[in-house]
């Protein structure tokens, strides 16, 4: 999240989804706990447990944007009408004060009906009356003292469409309330966890070229471009506020490939040039593919023993490309005739032409299908004066194929494989510097197959390019692992040949703590106990290979 943050100027992140539905807070929990689930009790069809916070939890997220610039989303309860709970509000209020940027009344109503929350025959209408009783909840609730910064409807699109809920007179009727519009996911892989029928599963394989075209952002955003029209007249911004390659986990060979940084940067790009305001990466835990990045499998006390995926390096990508300014709009150009293997964006800051933002989804090692493309900024064809620089600066995401899963670098630094990431790049940072052709008013940029780049004209572009700091880290505050802690340096012990027989004669012992001699004697070189670290001009384009 320090990366990031440190691109972007901070982060959002939302706890809630179908978890917020049937939340509550509680003074204290058993063992001085901040999170107990209670399975025996969870909903039905996805099996969410029932939760129950204590203050603890709200500290957590005040200390984490203590040391990381991060502002959150919470989830308000919707599953009792009769009884609303605030008590979400009034904490997240109260302890994380203006790093709450909004919260989520609702969590895809579209599907109460269809998973037993609600009659099967439930409505935008019916959803239309609820939220009339949570707003009156809402008013008369004095410790909530902001009113107005609250996101709905976060349907799926499962069951309803947008205009269907519009056509209910919502944003109309609830606008004093709403800070923000959302919407919900692109595709699902929820037949392998939970069977249905009428949703059979699906086989990555097949699934596998449907990630690779730039067909595929832009049928994910073509339905939604009325609502973001609305959007715009209504004056709310409008989220996708959960998304990934598949929900409940993704797909296993797509998700937690190089093909997912890639679309990842196609969809969020897509997603910016149709008018959407932001998108969030769902995460899961150990078991699922989507994630951006997984923790540790058994604790937080070994060094490097997260796993950055791939999807995370396209967040990286998208947070370079909309930096910090906050004035960044996003021009689909479709360049050689639409082709849906080269995709391209032109970047505008302040509305000045600043990057271009490259992809290629072919897979060739030999190089015949890396493309180079040349651009124009200005000159006279657009009656503008020649816009070109003396060179550029370029950023490059490359990996062998797209079905790799870590070897995979961004400027040349990589964030480490499985078990090997503590959230600090590796490696040395390679920008590559490209000469333009002033005189012809153009600049040719190769781009690898597979891969993207990620092209600066501007001075203030190329100079952010450069100012990426280093990652700052921070000790964990607790550690779940004090014994057997001893770490041996792999380069020490791959040249090593270890003790002869006769030398372990000497050194028996056993290797639980408190029997034997708990393999204490003997440190091996270089050994040390380690803590956790946490850790407006006008463009033309052409194409060749």
């Amino acid at each position: 999240m320090s990366i990031l943050a440190d691109i972007a100027g901070s982060v959002h992140i939302r706890v809630g989804g179908n978890t917020q539905e049937t939340a509550f807070v509680v003074d204290s929990l058993p063992d001085g706990a901040m999170i107990e689930k209670d399975k025996e009790d969870a909903s039905n069809p996805t099996s969410t447990p029932v939760l129950a916070l204590t203050n603890e939890f709200f500290y957590m997220l005040a200390n984490v944007s203590s040391l990381v610039n991060i502002q959150w989303y919470l989830g308000i309860p919707f599953n009792d009408t009769a009884n609303w709970r605030f008590q979400i509000v009034e904490k997240g209020e109260a302890i994380l004060g203006d790093r709450l940027l909004a919260l989520q009344a609702a969590n895809e109503p579209d599907l109460y009906g269809a998973h037993g929350h609600r009659d099967s025959n439930y409505s935008p209408y019916d959803f239309f009356g609820e939220f009339a009783l949570f707003t009156q909840a809402y008013e008369a609730d004095g410790l909530v003292t902001r009113k107005n910064n609250i996101i709905a409807p976060s349907t799926s699109y499962a069951l309803w469409s947008p205009e269907q809920v519009w056509d209910t007179g919502f944003v109309d009727a609830y606008s004093p309330y709403l800070s923000h519009l959302a919407v919900d996911y692109p595709s699902d892989n929820c037949a392998v966890v939970w069977p249905d029928p009428n949703n059979p599963p699906r086989d990555p394989l097949e699934m596998f070229p449907q990630y690779l075209t730039h067909n595929a952002g832009i049928d994910f955003a073509k339905p939604y471009l009325n609502s973001t029209a609305l959007a715009q007249q209504w004056g709310k911004p409008f989220l996708l506020f959960e998304t990934n390659t598949a929900s409940c986990g993704g797909f296993p060979g797509i998700s937690d490939t190089f093909t997912a940084a890639l679309w990842g940067i196609d969809h969020a790009m897509q997603l910016a040039h149709s008018n959407f305001s932001g998108a969030l990466f769902h995460f899961g835990g150990q078991n699922v593919s989507y994630n951006p990045f997984t923790a540790a499998p058994t604790n937080v006390s070994s060094f490097e023993g997260w796993t950055t995926h791939p999807l995370f390096y396209g967040a990286v990508f998208v947070a370079e490309v909309m930096g910090k300014t906050n004035a960044t709009q996003v021009r689909d150009m479709l360049p050689n005739n639409g082709n849906d293997q080269t995709p391209a964006y032109a970047v505008y800051e302040n509305g000045k032409f600043s990057k271009m933002a490259m992809i290629n989804y072919m897979t060739d090692p030999s190089g015949a299908n890396d493309y180079t493309a040349t651009i124009y900024v200005g000159g006279s064809g657009f009656n503008e004066a020649n816009g070109v620089p003396a060179s550029v600066k370029v950023k490059y995401l490359r990996a062998p194929s797209v079905s790799e899963k870590d070897n995979i670098t961004w400027a040349g630094r990589t964030l480490g494989g499985r078990f090997a990431s503590d959230g600090r790049w590796q490696g040395e940072e390679d920008i590559e510097t490209v000469p333009c052709d002033q005189t012809q008013n153009m600049c040719q940029i190769k781009v690898p197959a597979p891969g993207a780049a990620l092209v600066y004209f501007t001075d203030d572009a190329q100079q952010a390019a450069a100012d990426v700091g280093d990652v700052q880290t921070f000790a964990t505050t607790v550690q779940t692992k004090i014994k057997n802690t001893v770490t041996v340096d792999p380069a020490v012990l791959a040249t090593s040949n270890g003790d002869s027989g006769r030398s372990r004669l000497n050194h028996q012992g056993g290797t639980s703590y408190g029997t034997g001699n708990g393999a204490m004697a003997i440190v091996a070189p270089g050994a040390v106990a380690i803590f956790s670290m946490l850790a407006g001009m006008s463009m033309l384009m052409r194409l060749s290979r």
